[in-house]
């Protein structure tokens, strides 16, 4: 076994604490990484409170996962000892099932495994990237372009694939008016991605002091959503929104921001449920529509395109010893825009 040590939540109302525990051997195809930086995503804190149900403690959060690989396992052929790689939100699935087939592992039917949090055919528990080392299956591991910031690109793994996966499928270019609901972690890189593949780009916040942050990110226009006559400029002209907000809020009012035929994507998680009028719906055939991050070679071509474009994510690198307080900071929307724990500071604990 391997040793490691960590950072992890004992039950849903207690700060998280150190922890040490193993992981598994390095098996044939699993590839043993040496955690550099791991981000912190609102939904490790839902997760780790047992907001949405089935927490198992002590829970190891993380999904944002950067380091240098130790060792890869004899059967290994993409990677070597030294490279830069990454883990995202899934470290298996079953592979043979129709979505798996189509490169669509997060939607597995049968054995999804996420980071953290999520069964093993062991009987043990996955534990992320809040620690300082991880063993994972080849097939899950990411090249990670060299010529970026490491501790900037570790958000990539959650943040940036969730919204670059929208953006893809529903196929925006220049010629697409997007809107960005919210600008925080997902939305800045929603922002930047969109303005990226060459669309027009509105943010909608009620954050008048993001105005200028969105502006250098890429948008062309900041609308402060709480502004009526604002809203009303905006109404019957966007092609597709994507809505990165994770708590309750008003999804009629958005719709009315759709041209005919437009679709309004969620993509935060709100741990209580939205209501909305067929109305909203029929009258413009617009669509309501979700996604989930993205696949395996999804997420290395969302890598690929931000070594290309230079993209990464805005952040506040801490030490592990303030995650708390950084957990805090996140409720509060008080984060430019990622938090990254720096998991070399582990050593320190």
């Amino acid at each position: 076994m391997i040793k490691a040590k960590a950072y992890a939540g004992f039950d849903a109302k207690s700060d998280l604490k150190p922890y040490a525990f193993d992981r598994r051997d390095v098996g044939d195809t699993d590839v043993h990484i040496e955690i550099k930086y791991c981000g912190i995503c609102h939904s490790d804190i839902h997760t780790v409170r047992d907001e949405w149900g089935g927490a198992v403690y002590p829970l190891v959060p993380g999904h944002e996962i950067v380091g240098t690989v130790v060792k890869v396992g004899s059967q290994v052929k993409k990677f070597k000892a030294g490279d830069l790689v990454g883990v995202g939100c899934m470290v298996g699935s079953c592979g043979s099932c129709e979505n798996c087939k189509n490169h669509l592992e997060q939607f597995c039917t049968k054995v999804a495994t996420f980071t953290y949090n999520s069964p093993e055919a062991d009987g043990n528990t996955t534990k992320g990237g809040y620690s300082d080392n991880i063993v994972v299956n080849e097939k899950f591991v990411l090249k990670v372009p060299t010529n970026l910031k490491l501790q900037e690109v570790a958000p990539l793994l959650c943040a940036g694939i969730t919204t670059y996966s929208p953006l893809k499928h529903w196929k925006i270019g220049k010629n697409d008016k997007v809107g960005v609901i919210g600008l925080g972690g997902l939305g800045h890189m929603a922002v930047k991605l969109a303005s990226s593949m060459g669309a027009h780009v509105v943010v909608f916040t009620t954050s008048p002091n993001k105005k200028d942050d969105a502006l250098k990110m890429g948008a062309h226009e900041v609308v402060i959503s709480k502004n009526a006559d604002e809203m009303q400029k905006q109404a019957g002209s966007f092609n597709f929104i994507i809505d990165t907000v994770s708590a309750p809020h008003d999804l009629a009012s958005y719709m009315a921001m759709l041209k005919i035929d437009g679709t309004l994507c969620m993509v935060g998680v709100s741990p209580q449920p939205h209501q909305i009028a067929s109305g909203a719906l029929i009258f413009g055939r617009k669509s309501l529509s979700g996604s989930l991050i993205g696949g395996i070679a999804e997420t290395q071509e969302m890598l690929d395109y931000c070594g290309e474009h230079n993209i990464t994510c805005d952040i506040e690198l801490i030490p592990v010893q303030k995650v708390n307080e950084a957990y805090t900071r996140v409720l509060k929307s008080d984060v430019k825009y990622r938090f990254v724990i720096d998991m070399q500071t582990l050593k320190d604990s």
